[in-house]
């Protein structure tokens, strides 16, 4: 699989859990595959979207790099 197919599949899979979290918080049932999210479901559901959320932020290349400087001494 491909760079902008991983990004495709990343945005599909983030919009679905987007989806079931605006389902649950209504009241209703939402429906993953063979797995049924309830309202229970919540704080499950919001960490599939924070994990999507930045699969799709790193394949679009905007994760934050973080860099250190390091100074090397003699000791």
């Amino acid at each position: 699989m491909n760079a902008q197919q991983q990004l495709e599949q990343a945005r599909e899979m983030l919009q679905d859990w987007i989806q079931a979290e605006r389902a649950v918080m209504t009241g209703q049932e939402y429906r993953i595959g063979s797995r049924m999210l309830r309202r229970a479901d919540l704080d499950m559901i919001a960490q599939r979207v924070a994990y999507w959320k930045g699969e799709v932020d790193r394949l679009e290349g905007n994760s934050r790099i973080r860099t250190q400087q390091i100074i090397p001494r003699n000791l």
